[in-house]
């Protein structure tokens, strides 16, 4: 049974907040700054350009690509590395699309987070040819998998409501009508079970600052399942990903199996803030993990319902229908979540009109929710957010 008491102390928690945004970006682990401190010290400094070799640089894409598998449920040697999430969607849907010749529809959901359709719609313009993204309701996307369908591409769990696709399900549907699947589980890693190998995923990429806790900017990752990963060809073909990157050929041979997914040089820095990170993992269980968000979720909801009535809950009230996160509609959202942070209760807004608050077990506490609650019943009841300093829109919301 994972000791949830003991998996907070390894968080630095400012004092006076109630943190229901690790869905967003996780808190620091407090062993990642004497981490990342030693790597810059010990390693950069002492180490130069020996410190690919001599303190592993150049494994860690793969070697802490194989402690994410574990949470996913991935085969080993088949997840790595490198870059942002945007380039690891393109590398996954440019792949997937040249294993699918003939066809040339790429389908997704209307709740998939803007950044996967602005890579699938600029990857399909310079195709052109007829190549196109095709979005739909959530609850619709199985019923439009069809013959013509290339590729689907979907969020398992939607960054706005929460609500989560049976990956499993529609895998076996996209298979069956001659596509493949690509899996985003930027919200998913980390929150609750995830079984790629076992659902049939063909791809998954995921992100590692939300509930792996790498920090701003963290390293994405990529999966490839074993029936493509020699044969997948990378549309990005960096340096690191070839065959010898140090033969300095000058024609492109993809690297064995997933490692030819490396793109660019590994960030080395954030990397050792997620290797950090990940040490967490060795005193939780993901099984735990979920049960607890569950039980903190409903807790929540039932709260903020019997104290808010202007809040309406716009994420599935099944717990198995949804993510670690929930989230409530506000007409004035924005300011709502404002007056909260200026209170120490942070969480995210994402428009039109969502109020989000993730629960992450690692570091939330039965009592914080409760708590939590309460001061949403005063921010609602006072109409506190109705103050022109908390409509004033930030950059990031």
């Amino acid at each position: 049974m994972t000791d949830f008491d003991a998996t907070r102390a390894m968080f630095h928690l400012p004092d006076g907040m109630i943190y229901l945004d690790g869905n967003s970006l996780g808190p620091l682990p407090v062993a990642a700054a004497d981490r990342v401190a030693r790597t810059v010290r010990d390693e950069w400094g002492e180490m130069l350009i020996t410190g690919w070799n001599r303190a592993g640089w150049m494994d860690m894409p793969t070697r802490l690509g194989d402690r994410i598998g574990r949470l996913i449920g991935a085969e080993p040697g088949h997840v790595v590395l490198g870059d942002t999430l945007s380039i690891k969607v393109y590398q996954a849907l440019a792949s997937a699309l040249e294993m699918t010749p003939g066809k040339q529809i790429i389908l997704s959901d209307i709740g998939n987070f803007p950044t996967d359709l602005y890579m699938a719609e600029g990857l399909a313009r310079t195709l052109g040819d007829g190549y196109a993204l095709k979005t739909v309701a959530p609850e619709d996307v199985a019923a439009h998998i069809t013959e013509e369908v290339a590729v689907l591409m979907l969020t398992e769990v939607d960054y706005r409501t929460g609500r989560r696709h049976d990956m499993a399900a529609l895998t076996a549907k996209a298979h069956a009508a001659g596509a493949l699947a690509i899996w985003d589980l930027a919200h998913s890693a980390g929150a609750l079970p995830v079984d790629v190998a076992g659902g049939q995923a063909d791809f998954a990429v995921g992100c590692t600052y939300k509930y792996l806790n790498s920090g701003p900017g963290g390293p994405a990752f990529i999966y490839v399942a074993p029936r493509h990963a020699d044969t997948a060809r990378p549309v990005l073909s960096g340096w690191l990903g070839h065959e010898a990157p140090f033969a300095f050929d000058l024609d492109y041979r993809p690297g064995p199996g997933v490692e030819r997914m490396r793109v660019g040089t590994p960030p080395v820095l954030q990397m050792a803030a997620l290797e950090a990170a990940l040490d967490v993992w060795d005193h939780a269980e993901i099984d735990d993990v979920r049960a607890r968000s569950v039980e903190l979720s409903e807790l929540f909801i039932r709260e903020v319902e019997a104290r808010c009535p202007d809040l309406a809950l716009a994420s599935p009230r099944d717990p198995a229908q949804r993510g670690s996160q929930v989230s409530f509609r506000f007409p004035d959202g924005y300011a709502a979540m404002q007056a909260l942070t200026a209170r120490g209760v942070i969480g995210d807004f994402r428009a039109p009109d969502i109020m989000r608050f993730g629960f992450t077990p690692l570091y939330l506490q039965p009592a914080e929710v409760i708590r939590a609650a309460e001061i949403i019943e005063e921010v609602m009841a006072g109409r506190l957010w109705d103050r022109p300093e908390f409509k004033t829109r930030e950059r990031v919301t």
